[in-house]
């Protein structure tokens, strides 16, 4: 049994930044991610997540990245906060879908 503390927003946060990064990603990996957290969080979340790829892939706002992380955060910290059953596997799926990123910049 893993006896470490999870800092519920610390997952939000990473959580977020890798969904942001994978939104602009291969339509291959993205799918494989909207599939995963489908499954993690329910279905509503695939829906959320193609309207984020849409507004990131189509926005002409510099600043769309960071408001699009932003609202993901708090979501995912208010699910993490009536959910923390879920917080191992976001953490989880986050650490995996980081490898799976092609290396930004």
């Amino acid at each position: 049994m893993d006896s470490s503390v999870q800092h519920q927003p610390r997952i939000a946060f990473d959580a977020a930044r890798i969904l942001v990064d994978v939104s602009v990603a291969d339509a291959g990996l993205f799918a494989w991610y909207c599939d995963q957290v489908a499954a993690l969080l329910g279905p509503t979340y695939r829906r959320d997540l193609l309207g984020t790829r849409k507004e990131l892939t189509t926005s002409q706002r510099i600043d769309a990245r960071d408001v699009e992380g932003g609202k993901w955060r708090v979501r995912l910290e208010d699910v993490l906060r009536t959910r923390p059953e879920v917080s191992e596997g976001l953490h989880q799926l986050t650490l995996a879908t980081r490898v799976r990123l092609p290396r930004l910049g």
